[in-house]
């Protein structure tokens, strides 16, 4: 049974690794283009995490500016020439997105640092999303850019 399953896996495995970095780069996308168009419209839930966080900008124009950076990534995303700055902004992104942990730990965490309120779960995914840039990063190579 193990080895009829560890030939559909690797088969599978085989396939996919073609598509891989593109389903990865969609799916960033989409999160995104997403959350970054819900802070353009006002209907964002992170909009009251962000002015609290970023307390010294005006909301009104911060989280609309925040949203466009946020919906030009995603789209950066999807241009297989511009990933590369694509990442470097998403990375730094990535770092603000950490602030509350250390700014507003009260709303973050029911115990700290171990027991992280839903807010602080929403800021603790981020991670993956790193790890999905960062193994884009990695593939997205000179070998990689040349192949058609």
């Amino acid at each position: 049974m193990t080895n009829i399953f560890n030939t559909f896996y690797f088969s599978f495995s085989e396939k996919i690794e073609k598509y891989s970095i593109v389903i990865m780069r969609i799916a960033l996308a989409i999160v995104y283009i997403w959350f970054g168009g819900l802070k353009i419209i006002g209907l964002s839930p992170a909009g009251d995490l962000v002015e609290h966080t970023v307390f010294w900008f005006q909301p009104q124009i911060f989280i609309p500016v925040l949203g466009i950076c946020e919906v030009t990534i995603g789209l950066g995303l999807l241009i297989k020439r511009f990933v590369p700055i694509t990442i470097l902004l998403l990375l730094l992104h990535m770092i603000a997105t950490l602030f509350p942990l250390f700014i507003l730990t009260d709303a973050c965490f029911d115990t700290f640092p171990y027991r992280p309120t839903l807010v602080g779960q929403y800021i603790v995914k981020n991670l993956v999303l790193v790890a999905g840039a960062l193994v884009i990063a990695g593939k997205h190579n000179k070998n990689y850019c040349t192949q058609k």
